[in-house]
């Protein structure tokens, strides 16, 4: 097939610039002056905040000088990447007495993103940001595992509602806030949101690497399942922060077992969303992808996704801010069905079947008659949306 362009001719001039500067890994040459005409550093400086890339940038153009930045954006920066450093710094420290304590418990931990892959996979901590930790544990540990942070001084952020224990499945993590350290973290007993199947924490724990970010032996993903959870942790954002594609982009420089990546992705039906990071990667950042994986490109299906998600990128979306534009929130709920496999959809659609907490405000029943909330749902909804339509 005929290689590939994504059409980006209506993203932001800014954010164009952000990337020419950041597909240049060892040379840099200066961005042409048709390029920076209507350009705004403030947009600029905006467009680096959101993407979360603002550590690297300013490690390219600091010392440049082909490339006539303002001194008071240079400053800006500055103060961003030593802020961010600090701030990198405090969560390796909790990352090590996390799992020390989590050690003297017996409760086996791998963190997930944050320091460790920053070091792992940049070279130096303060070129990634993080603003929280997200670590995976079995669901068996979850209560140990609370009781322990909560001696800590943590706050458990108890929004999660549930009804026959479909948290279980629904959801894949519960939040939490220490006041005091200003840290916020992630415990996390499944990678991602449910139905969908993935790797047991058995399989992902056999496969665990040893980071050096410590002196104590912090585990993290293997670099294929890394690769697994990244691609499907940015596809389900909708690559919607550059920073998580330049992860991928870096992580492609790895040596990774490209024949269990692709049993992987084929087991977990996510062969698609791989060719999605890939051509996103490629088009936005050049990353080079190994010739073992050249048939995931390829595919039409994911050539769709991936410019699909050029929306995302003209928009500036914060899939965080409450609420979202109602335009954005009927795409990116499209999006998000469209990036499911048809085995996928068909038991999303499915679990759509079971009750939500929703069913239970709508309709409080004694928990020992919560088995009626299945045959009474199809009713309850009908209810809710006749009353939200009056």
């Amino acid at each position: 097939m005929e290689k590939f362009q994504l059409d980006i001719a209506s993203i932001p001039n800014e954010l164009n610039v952000i990337l020419q500067i950041l597909r240049n890994q060892n040379s840099y040459s200066p961005i042409p002056t048709r390029t920076l005409s209507s350009f705004h550093w403030k947009s600029f400086i905006k467009q680096a905040k959101h993407h979360r890339v603002f550590p690297v940038l300013y490690k390219k153009i600091k010392d440049v000088d082909q490339f006539i930045v303002p001194k008071e954006i240079i400053q800006e920066f500055e103060i961003e990447y030593r802020q961010n450093t600090f701030m990198m710094l405090k969560l390796s420290a909790e990352i090590d007495l996390i799992n020390r304590l989590f050690s003297e418990e017996a409760i086996k931990i791998l963190f997930l993103k944050g320091p460790v892959i920053a070091h792992d996979l940049y070279g130096d901590i303060s070129l990634r940001t993080s603003s929280d930790l997200d670590f995976l544990i079995q669901i068996k540990d979850l209560q140990r595992a609370e009781k322990i942070l909560m001696e800590m001084g943590y706050i458990k952020n108890d929004y999660i509602k549930s009804v026959l224990n479909d948290w279980k499945w629904r959801h894949h993590h519960f939040a939490f806030y220490h006041p005091q350290k200003r840290i916020k973290l992630e415990i996390h007993w499944r990678l991602n949101p449910g139905p969908n199947a993935e790797q047991s924490f058995n399989e992902l724990w056999k496969r665990k690497r040893n980071s050096n970010l410590t002196n104590t032996n912090v585990f993290y993903l293997g670099k294929e399942d890394l690769f697994v959870f990244l691609i499907s942790h940015g596809s389900r954002h909708g690559w919607s922060r550059l920073r998580w594609l330049l992860d991928i982009h870096y992580l492609l420089h790895k040596d990774i077992d490209w024949n269990l990546v692709k049993h992987l992705l084929r087991k977990y039906q996510l062969t698609h969303i791989a060719g999605q990071a890939l051509l996103l990667s490629n088009s936005l950042l050049h990353t080079k992808y190994p010739h073992e994986i050249k048939f995931l490109v390829n595919k039409r299906r994911s050539r769709k996704l991936a410019q699909d998600a050029i929306f995302y990128l003209e928009r500036m979306v914060n899939l965080h801010t409450d609420p979202l534009p109602d335009e954005v929130a009927s795409y990116h709920s499209r999006h998000l069905f469209s990036l499911k496999s048809m085995n996928q959809k068909l038991l999303f659609i499915i679990s759509l079947l079971f009750p939500f907490s929703e069913d239970a405000e709508t309709l409080p029943l004694p928990k020992r008659m919560h088995f009626l909330y299945f045959p009474l749902r199809p009713f309850l909804c009908a209810w809710r949306r006749a009353r939200k339509h009056v």
